[in-house]
C-alpha cells in the first residue's frame, strides 16, 4: 500500500471522490479537516457514507484498480471533548474499517481505544516528542501500523515548514522506521507534504523518506497520489537487480556457498536476498494497486 488521502467526514461529496481516487487508503478525517462546529455533521455522514463497510468492486476501487479501497477513520484524540462519541460512530461500522488514533504518546492510548473497539485495526499516529521516545512501545502494543504526524511535531522541535526543515525530522523519521521494524510491523508511510502545488518538492521529500526505509505515503489531495506512486515504485532496473540477487543467491545457497559475485563486481550474500525479496513485493504491490 503506497498512497493514503485524507478526506474532510463532514464532506460526503469528496468522501465518494476520494474512494474513487485510485487512492490505496480513504482516511476519513474527523479531526483535523472539521471545524468545531461541524463535528456532529462530520459523524453523522461518516454513517452516511461507510455504514455498509469498505466500498468493493472495481468501480469502487477506482479507475483501473484491481483490489478495493481500504478505509481508516481518523478520530478526535484522546482527551478531546469529541473522542467518546467518535468511537462511539466508528464502532457501528463495519470492522473492516480502521481507526487512525492522533497524537498517540504511549501505549496507554491503544489500550484504551481497544476497549472501546475490540477487533478493530488502530492506527497509531505519533505526533509528539514522547510518543517519538515511545515509538517502539506504542509500535509493539498492539497497533496495525504507526505513522508520524509532522506539523504538531515540527511546531514542539521548532523546525521549520517545508523543504527547509526536513533535515530537522531526519532523527524522528528513522526513530520510528525502526520502531516498526522492531515490533514486526510493515514499514511506515510518510506524514503528508502540506504544499499541495509543491509536486516537485514532495517527489525530493518523498526520494528521502524512501531512502529512510518508508513506504508511500499519506496525501491531501488527489493530484499529490501519482508522484508518491512514481516515487516508490521500484523502478525497471531496481526489480531487475533484485531478481538477479534472488536468483543468483539462491543459486549459491543451494551450492552451499555464502557469497556469490554478481557480473558487475558486486558481492553479495544470502543475507542480501531478503532485502532483494522486499523490492519485488513492493513491485508487486504496486503493480496491484494500480
Amino acid at each position: 500500500m503506497l498512497t493514503s488521502l485524507y478526506v474532510p467526514g463532514d464532506r460526503p461529496d469528496r468522501v465518494a471522490k476520494a474512494l474513487a481516487s485510485g487512492a490505496d487508503c480513504v482516511i476519513v478525517d474527523l479531526e483535523d479537516a472539521v471545524a468545531a462546529v461541524h463535528k456532529a455533521r462530520a459523524r453523522d455522514s461518516l454513517a452516511q457514507a461507510l455504514r455498509g463497510g469498505p466500498p468493493s468492486g472495481p468501480d469502487a476501487a477506482g479507475p483501473g484498480r484491481r483490489d478495493p479501497v481500504a478505509v481508516q477513520v481518523r478520530v478526535n484524540a484522546r482527551g478531546s471533548r469529541w473522542h467518546e462519541e467518535d468511537l462511539a460512530a466508528v464502532a457501528t461500522l463495519d470492522r473492516a474499517i480502521g481507526v487512525r488514533l492522533p497524537k498517540v504518546s504511549g501505549p496507554q492510548d491503544v489500550v484504551a481505544a481497544r476497549e472501546r473497539l475490540p477487533g478493530r485495526d488502530l492506527h497509531a499516529l505519533i505526533e509528539t516528542a514522547l510518543g517519538v521516545e515511545r515509538a517502539f512501545e506504542i509500535a509493539s502494543g498492539g497497533v496495525a501500523s504507526v505513522a508520524l504526524g509532522e506539523a504538531d511535531l515540527r511546531a514542539e522541535l521548532g523546525v521549520v515548514t517545508g523543504l527547509a526543515g526536513e533535515p530537522g525530522l531526519a532523527w524522528s523519521r528513522s526513530r520510528l522506521v525502526v520502531a516498526a521494524a522492531a515490533a514486526g510491523l510493515p514499514a511506515p508511510q510518510q506524514s503528508v507534504y502540506a504544499d499541495v502545488r509543491d509536486l516537485d518538492g514532495l517527489a525530493r521529500s518523498c526520494a528521502a523518506g524512501r531512502a529512510l526505509g518508508f513506504v508511500g505515503r499519506t496525501a491531501i489531495h488527489p493530484v499529490q497520489l501519482p508522484v508518491i506512486r512514481a516515487a516508490y515504485t521500484p523502478t525497471d532496473a531496481e526489480v531487475a537487480r533484485a531478481r538477479e540477487t534472488v536468483e543468483r543467491v539462491g543459486a549459491a545457497e543451494a551450492d552451499g556457498a555464502g557469497t556469490v559475485v554478481l557480473a558487475d563486481g558486486t558481492f553479495l550474500d544470502v543475507a542480501m536476498v531478503r532485502a532483494a525479496r522486499r523490492v519485488l513485493d513492493r513491485a508487486d504491490d504496486a503493480a496491484t494497486d494500480r
